[in-house]
């Protein structure tokens, strides 16, 4: 299987999954790449959606009327309103003579899922490169243990995120652990392919373990950032993660 990405608006990736002929879509919120591809010799097979938000999902019914009958994935919410296949904890579909499993990663999103297949962890806006998402409908609690759960995954894991954003959240980790050897070489690492125009995306879920400060909250060196931050030492992983969480949505590059 070969793993590829279609931009979409400013810095959304659709993932593409591919055999020899046809292809898995993760996350299409703009049919405009998919149907630019196609003209290239793209043939969607399925799609995957992890959540319900439009940049992830509003590409869906154009590509359904383009291909009817094409098979879609979601999580049980209402407000993805295509015919599709519902999907939750526990799921396992097969898909391009690939297993695929379903992961409930609530915290972004009430509904939130991931999908694992063939080396590939799909996190939609659940984790990302050195950062996490926004806690739009979910609690600290919800979002740390659907990280805690994505972080106990196999360290060799592609981790395919839903949008670049990797430099920014690398200046906010930075600040977080200034002393961690692997976030250096790894901010590093991102600064030249920006410059170079080119994705930070996907990274490993080994780098993100060694790197990211939100699947850190055990750490001492993060703890105690935390500690001076909040002028008290944190009880918790998860009163860590809160004020980590709350801080970076206030941070500015």
């Amino acid at each position: 299987m070969r793993l590829s990405m279609l931009p979409a608006f400013e810095d959304n990736y659709i993932w593409v999954l591919r055999d020899s002929r046809r292809a898995l879509l993760v996350d299409p919120g703009d049919a405009a790449p998919v149907l630019a591809a196609a003209r290239e010799g793209l043939e969607p097979a399925a799609i995957l959606l992890t959540h319900h938000h439009p940049d992830h999902c509003g590409g869906v019914p154009a590509l359904l009327e383009r291909w009817p009958g094409l098979q879609v994935f979601a999580p049980d919410d209402e407000r993805i309103a295509v015919e599709c296949e519902r999907v939750g904890e526990g799921s396992r579909l097969r898909i391009l003579d690939s297993d695929v499993q379903v992961m409930a990663v609530p915290g972004h999103t009430r509904s939130h899922v991931a999908y694992v297949t063939d080396g590939h962890l799909f996190c939609g806006d659940t984790l990302f490169s050195l950062g996490c998402g926004r806690m739009f409908e979910g609690t600290p609690t919800q979002m740390h243990d659907s990280l805690q759960r994505l972080a106990s995954l196999p360290g060799d894991l592609q981790v395919c995120c839903g949008h670049e954003y990797t430099q920014a959240n690398a200046a906010f980790a930075c600040e977080v652990e200034p002393g961690n050897p692997d976030l250096a070489t790894r901010r590093a690492q991102v600064l030249r392919h920006r410059a170079a125009g080119l994705a930070t995306l996907p990274t490993t879920l080994e780098s993100e373990r060694a790197c990211n400060p939100f699947l850190r909250c055990n750490v001492p060196a993060v703890r105690e950032t935390v500690a001076r931050r909040l002028g008290h030492a944190p009880a918790t992983p998860v009163e860590t993660f809160a004020a980590l969480r709350s801080w970076k949505d206030g941070f500015r590059a």
